[in-house]
């Protein structure tokens, strides 16, 4: 990269739907875990963290352009992971360089946010970080333990309750399909219970792909896992839209492969997500063709 010329982005970009409008600022390359046996989005990274001239010079370039955002992304895999200390600074810089900006968020994980004391967590909040996403998957201990999260579900209850009582907001990315066959509704139903006591802002919902780059593949072969077919996906989720009960949930559901996509605001459009769900479903039962229909 030249001096206040573009930044050379490597790997591809991954935030939260949510975030599209934000001003994306790469911090680091890669996810510092990148242990998960589901994921693909980084496993081709050497993780490291961007000099702090990179990052200075790429806020100077889009100054310079006349940007001042409101919201900014910190990219990439869980910019929350870096040290305080480092966080800091680039939030004072921000604050310098874009001095509209309101909210800074990132994506974290649980063993991020354990590596930070009470103290660390507020001084980040009163530096400007509002909202941490975090890839909370499954409500089932079992299933994080087999596709090797960073975390158990008290680790989650416990970290998460930390960042709520300093003013953090959190949204939780999860995956139906992740427990395999046979699974589907037992899922939603401890995950439900999980997001009923921690009550996430928002719920980004990514229906597991399994790729033959991805690890979990080996298992696959091996007859370790075996996945759950669509029609048991779609059955899990509408379990899970039923049993959500987190007062003005942003909800997102995704089924990439099959072009498939639920949103709305629980409790609010509850029946209307249900429906959209049964449609598919009866697709599904009748019409296998029906996965070009819904775009």
């Amino acid at each position: 990269m030249g001096k206040y010329g573009f930044m050379d982005y490597e790997g591809q970009i991954c935030r939260p739907p949510m975030e599209r409008a934000s001003y994306m600022l790469p911090v680091a390359v890669g996810c510092s875990y990148n242990a998960c046996t589901f994921c693909t989005l980084f496993k081709h990274l050497q993780y490291r963290q961007l000099p702090k001239e990179q990052i200075e010079e790429e806020m100077i370039r889009v100054h310079q352009a006349g940007g001042n955002p409101k919201t900014i992304f910190l990219g990439d895999g869980n910019a929350f992971g870096m040290a305080t200390e480092h966080l800091l600074w680039i939030l004072e810089r921000i604050h310098h360089y874009f001095p509209a900006c309101t909210a800074v968020n990132m994506d974290a994980t649980i063993t991020n946010i354990s590596h930070k004391s009470d103290e660390e967590l507020k001084a980040l909040y009163d530096a400007g970080v509002r909202r941490l996403y975090i890839g909370i998957e499954t409500g089932l201990d079992d299933v994080l333990r087999f596709m090797k999260k960073d975390h158990t579900l008290e680790q989650a209850y416990t970290q998460i309750a930390r960042i709520q009582a300093v003013g953090l907001i959190y949204g939780a990315h999860m995956m139906t399909g992740i427990a395999g066959k046979g699974r589907g509704i037992e899922n939603a139903e401890a995950t439900a219970e999980f997001f009923n006591r921690t009550k996430p802002e928002r719920i980004i919902n990514f229906n597991i792909f399994h790729h033959k780059r991805a690890p979990l593949w080996k298992d696959i072969e091996a007859g370790r896992y075996t996945p759950a077919d669509e029609q048991e996906n779609l059955r899990e989720e509408r379990r899970l839209l039923e049993l959500l009960d987190v007062p003005d949930l942003s909800y997102d559901g995704m089924h990439d492969v099959f072009e498939l996509r639920f949103r709305g605001t629980l409790p609010k459009d509850r029946e209307k997500l249900l429906a959209q769900v049964d449609k598919a479903l009866e697709y599904w039962e009748q019409q296998p063709s029906y996965l070009k229909i819904f775009r």
